[in-house]
């Protein structure tokens, strides 16, 4: 098993950024990503790039290009396809890569592991032809694949973007339903002021509003009870708005209310978390460098808040200098040098943040889902039956689990714990953060006995040894 300095999670623009500065400045690197290639979902294929889809895509897109750019260039040690399963005591990392298991062992490590799309449990929203709207995305870039006759639902700056998107390859949707309302906008006004500081990204997103309504995309706002229609695939998507009942006929729904931390691996190792209202998700513990109160855990990206990739690249250089000053490859005083100018930087990027999660927050009725409506598709178990464990005393997920299964499928809650947590509070009158969420435990992701059996000492390389 060979060990190194730092392991990091997640090839995204944290941990591609992090890693970077990390090695540069004298640490062993090794960085774990599930992908065949860098970039997390953000930059997902971007090194293979071609005019057409930089395009389509945009130039926020486009600047991933510099960061793959950079790791290739460097001494880092990225091992592709490898799926991490457990973070143990030492910093001993279990992880599956090409179908065989083996272990990196580090002295500090980095999550950065970015965050996950909110689910959108609404009627309807297990049919085929209903994807989240990332998972649109993730088409496009991957692939070149749009859906056709779609129509997007929910809330949220990303709707914008995928849309546009759209329009630019040529399919553009059906409409724009979207679920804040003109009430969510006036009370994020108070934020303003704040967000100007921001101003290239409400000038963005501007942008994308201008060019969806040059494109003549139909938008609706303020809307609720929502359903997709259909019976053995999506056919429409039905909403009231205006006071009047509304029907879109469609082939493909896409959904979308938010993304949210994915902290899988920092609650498995035991970091504090906290409920984040103007989120509405679990955050865990940090100080401004991104450390954590478990001793050598550091957290950088959306991972440890939403505040998109730009912000998520500045805390990965950030984290990056923290565990070369912590190593003693840099001193106090040249970490604080570098860090001045990235610490101005990324309060610059979150300035706008306040603004965004009062403008565009979460579809109220997907966080209370109706009784019959499903939230834990692994497991099959419906809003209903969690509100029922609640009243037979159980107070927190945990119990939930035991009675219902619910968080004990292949994704292991990360889909339906935030729902499960909201369904609890709000039958039970507790906070989220006296409710808690799932006891997360080795193995994070689904680990074959094969995969297992096969296990050698193959240090902190790939097991093709590339």
């Amino acid at each position: 098993m060979a060990e190194v300095d730092l392991a990091i999670i997640g090839a995204g623009p944290a941990g591609m950024a992090a890693a970077v500065v990390a090695e540069k400045a004298g640490l062993r690197v090794v960085l774990l990503d599930e992908q065949p290639r860098p970039g997390g979902q953000i930059y997902r294929d971007v090194t293979r790039l071609r005019p057409d889809r930089a395009r389509i895509l945009g130039a926020d897109y486009s600047h991933g290009r510099g960061l793959t750019t950079a790791l290739a260039e460097s001494g880092v040690q990225h091992i592709h396809g490898a799926v991490v399963w457990a973070v143990e005591d030492g910093f001993r990392l279990s992880y599956t890569a090409n179908g065989t298991a083996a272990q990196a062992s580090a002295q500090r490590v980095l999550i950065a592991t970015g965050a996950l799309e909110r689910p959108v449990p609404l009627p309807g929203w297990t049919l085929p032809g209903v994807m989240t709207a990332g998972a649109a995305q993730i088409l496009l870039k991957g692939s070149g694949i749009v859906p056709h006759r779609a129509v997007l639902a929910g809330s949220g700056p990303l709707i914008y973007l995928v849309a546009a998107q759209m329009v630019r390859a040529g399919y553009p949707p059906l409409a724009l339903v979207e679920t804040q309302t003109r009430r969510d906008l006036t009370r994020a006004m108070r934020h303003l002021p704040g967000a100007l500081r921001g101003w290239r990204g409400l000038a963005k997103g501007l942008g994308l509003l201008l060019e969806l309504r040059r494109a003549g995309v139909k938008q609706v706002t303020g809307a609720d009870r929502l359903k997709v229609e259909g019976t053995d695939k999506a056919e429409a998507l039905c909403f009231r708005s205006g006071g009047e009942d509304h029907r879109i006929a469609c082939d493909t729904v896409l959904l979308h209310h938010g993304v949210v931390p994915n902290t899988q691996v920092a609650r498995s190792l035991g970091v504090s978390h906290r409920w984040s209202s103007a989120q509405q998700a679990f955050t865990p513990v940090l100080d401004r460098w991104g450390s954590t109160d478990r001793p050598g855990v550091f957290i950088a990206g959306d991972g440890a808040g939403i505040g998109g990739a730009m912000a998520a690249e500045i805390a990965g250089r950030l984290a990056a200098l923290k565990l070369a000053e912590e190593a003693g490859h840099l001193t106090a005083a040249e970490r604080d040098s570098r860090a001045k100018t990235l610490f101005r930087a990324r309060s610059g990027e979150l300035a706008i943040r306040p603004f965004l999660d009062a403008a565009y927050p979460p579809f109220a009725e997907a966080l209370a889902p109706a009784d019959s409506t499903l939230i834990c598709r692994c497991e099959e178990v419906t809003a209903g039956e969690i509100r029922r464990t609640a009243k037979l005393g159980c107070l927190g997920p945990n119990q939930a689990k035991s009675f219902t299964r619910a968080g004990m499928g292949p994704c292991q809650g990360r889909y339906c714990g935030l729902m499960v947590t909201a369904i609890l509070s709000d039958t039970t009158g507790q906070s989220p953060d006296v409710t808690g969420y799932y006891r997360i435990r080795p193995p994070l992701k689904p680990v074959t006995l094969a995969e297992l059996a096969a296990m050698a000492e193959t240090g902190a390389t790939d097991p093709e040894g590339e």
